[in-house]
């Protein structure tokens, strides 16, 4: 009888571990998370796909490439608007410089940037259903850069659920 009731335990605690897990990044702590937001650089995002690229004018003068989990390049695909809770966005900025083995080229520099954005409509209900990160070295930047963003995004981009990238087949 103890041995069914521990296999009952443990097949109902299954559900919140595993929604533990998905809420918080492993061996993120506070202070790798973003200020006002709390978003966290995710696990495992180099290997996400790629979305599309960017050039910002200068004076930033800066490559950027956007990536995205599975469940936001399915929307970017179906062209599902807003986008579904879930859905991660990723942009790594490098300045830009000129390529020294092929000189038309313009390849990536040094990074800048790391800028996350999450959508979890009942976490973030006060920014559309978004929660952002920016990160410098790997660690957020402080209160006043992120309270730059939503209204950037509110400014700009509120017909498309606040995300300026689109999809570069």
């Amino acid at each position: 009888m103890k041995l069914a009731l521990l296999g009952v335990f443990a097949i109902s605690s299954l559900p919140l571990s595993v929604a533990i897990s998905y809420s918080a990044s492993p061996g993120a702590s506070p202070e790798n998370a973003s200020p006002i937001y709390g978003v966290t650089i995710p696990d495992g995002y180099r290997d996400w796909k790629f979305v599309a690229p960017a050039q910002e004018a200068p004076p930033l003068d800066e490559l950027r490439a956007v990536l995205g989990n599975d469940i936001a390049v399915e929307a970017y695909k179906k062209g599902t608007l807003p986008f579904p809770d879930g859905s991660i966005l990723v942009k790594l900025a490098y300045k830009r410089m000129q390529s020294t083995e092929f000189a038309p080229a313009t390849v990536p520099g040094a990074p800048t940037t790391v800028q996350v954005m999450v959508k979890d409509s009942k976490k973030y209900p006060d920014s559309h259903g978004w929660g952002f990160g920016r990160f410098v070295n790997g660690k957020p930047v402080d209160v006043a850069q992120h309270e730059t963003c939503l209204s950037c995004h509110v400014g700009n981009v509120k017909d498309h659920d606040y995300v300026f990238t689109r999809y570069a087949p």
